[in-house]
């Protein structure tokens, strides 16, 4: 993928690397999206079907019959510190790169996001993956990315709802830091859990996978009281049948609240109490999971005793981080990146 003794414009790359999803975005119009899940046959029988040695995103997960399924992020980072996590990562993010369609000859710069507390370890791992993808790449929290998208670099807090973590950061006009930021291991993935258990629970004859309570959530999740009831076609001994899962969804959605606003109070009290009024009103939601219907409200309800709060979603949750990454890469000269986040520089 990289090319040495290259002299043309780079190819500039924002990449929001997701336990579920990863996105890419490029300076020359590319805005795209794959599942983070790599796909490896089962047996020779798989490999006559698939014609290669793996399978990356939604092909891989239509044909997950045939083949062992492989996430290899967890949490927002690599999965396990192997040798096939490493490779699936790197497999994952190759495949993010071509859907850029880069040319022969491209200098290739990326910034990737990682959740806001990845350890220097995670982040070292990370960069020493895309040496061979990449001429120079950046990692920096997923938060900041998209603080730096909609402009709210100062008296800001980005609450960015993954699938695998909630992110929670503290703009206060400089590159945040450790104090700044919280990763919450409640996001997306952890509904799903609940849900799935809360119908199995509840509708013990209903055939339930995880695949289907995610489904149920991206379709009909919410907090607060219920504007109208969610109901569901499922299967009961493979026939059809209709459920009501209004508690089960709601139940599920509210689990990731509590935790998102006791950190949300903690980060109120690193900013300076002048700024505070201020603060409480730039509140902003993005990722996958802010999606979820009344969660701005019943997230600025908790917090009604510290005044008037302002949450808002930001205006495109699922590409906000990557597109935060690109206009940094392309607003940022390449040689004052160190002073962002944490670089790998080719020195061809």
């Amino acid at each position: 993928m990289k090319t040495s003794g290259q002299k043309g414009n780079p190819l500039l790359l924002g990449i929001d690397l997701g336990t579920s999803r990863t996105m890419v975005l490029s300076n020359r119009g590319t805005r795209d999206m794959v599942r983070s899940v790599v796909g490896y046959p089962r047996d020779i029988i798989g490999v006559k079907l698939l014609h290669d040695s793996h399978m990356i995103g939604e092909d891989a997960l239509k044909r997950a019959s045939y083949l062992h399924i492989h996430y290899p992020l967890e949490d927002g980072v690599l999965k396990e510190a192997n040798d096939q996590a490493a490779e699936a990562a790197k497999l994952l993010i190759k495949h993010a790169i071509s859907l850029a369609n880069p040319q022969p000859g491209d200098p290739i710069y990326g910034v990737l996001g990682v959740p806001a507390r990845a350890s220097m370890f995670n982040k070292n791992q990370l960069l020493k993956i895309t040496q061979e993808l990449l001429d120079l790449s950046m990692v920096v929290s997923e938060p900041f990315m998209a603080a730096y998208e909609i402009d709210q670099l100062n008296n800001a807090i980005i609450i960015d709802i993954g699938a695998g973590t909630t992110d929670i950061c503290a703009m206060k006009g400089i590159i945040p830091s450790g104090e700044d930021q919280v990763t919450v291991l409640k996001a997306g993935n952890y509904i799903d859990l609940v849900l799935e258990n809360l119908i199995r629970e509840t509708h013990p004859e209903v055939q339930m996978t995880l695949n289907l309570a995610r489904k149920i959530k991206e379709q009909h999740g919410f907090v607060g009281e219920p504007k109208e009831e969610v109901v569901v076609n499922l299967r009961k001994n493979g026939k059809p049948v209709t459920c009501n899962l209004t508690r089960e969804v709601r139940t599920a959605c509210e689990t990731i609240v509590t935790e998102i606003v006791e950190q949300l109070q903690n980060l109120i009290m690193v900013f300076d109490p002048e700024d505070q009024e201020e603060v409480l009103r730039n509140i902003y939601l993005t990722g996958g999971g802010c999606r979820i219907r009344g969660l701005a409200d019943l997230i600025a309800s908790h917090l009604k005793e510290y005044g008037q709060v302002v949450v808002r979603q930001v205006p495109d949750p699922d590409y906000c981080g990557g597109s935060g990454a690109l206009k940094l890469a392309m607003e940022l000269p390449p040689q004052y990146w160190e002073q962002v986040g944490h670089v790998y520089r080719s020195s061809k």
